[in-house]
């Protein structure tokens, strides 16, 4: 059997943030929709799940034909079976996450993020997977007492702290 590992990047618009997971049902198009629209008023969104199993489509949802476009985009990309790719503008991956996780279909969440993202994607004779990602930058040092009072204050301006 041939195995190829290779790290796909993916982009979508600045400013916004995407999660990428995976699940076991085509269901899980509609049910994180639902998510994102009962949870935060405005969110704008788009979503792309890839199908498993015949037809083998990219299924899609959201409000931002944008956004839509760019998660089908990143979804292509990768191509591997039911695989979610969410973006999202005006809210936060930690105003969804929880529920996103406990939404019955979604298996694993490999992350949210809105830094620069690869997935590491197998390729078999039988099709495409994600055997991890590389989520940002890595560490240039540990943070200085002046770094930990910026991010102290950046966590009350953005209201996540008293």
């Amino acid at each position: 059997m041939a195995l190829d590992i290779k790290a796909v990047q993916l982009s979508w618009e600045e400013g916004c943030n995407i999660v990428v997971g995976q699940s076991h049902f085509i269901k899980t198009v509609e049910d994180l929709a639902e998510i994102m629209n009962s949870s935060v008023p405005g969110v704008e969104y788009g979503l792309a799940f890839c199908e498993a199993s015949n037809p083998c489509l990219i299924r899609t949802e959201g409000n931002d034909p944008t956004l839509i476009e760019q998660a089908t985009q990143c979804a292509r990309a990768v191509g591997a079976g039911h695989s979610f790719y969410l973006i999202m503008r005006k809210a936060y991956p930690i105003n969804v996450l929880n529920q996103i996780k406990a939404c019955q279909e979604v298996t694993r969440v490999f992350c949210a993020t809105a830094n620069p993202l690869q997935i590491l994607v197998v390729q078999t004779d039988q099709g495409r997977g994600i055997v991890g990602v590389v989520d940002g930058l890595s560490p240039k040092g540990v943070e200085s007492a002046e770094d930990k009072t910026a991010r102290r204050a950046m966590l009350r301006r953005f209201g996540y702290k008293f």
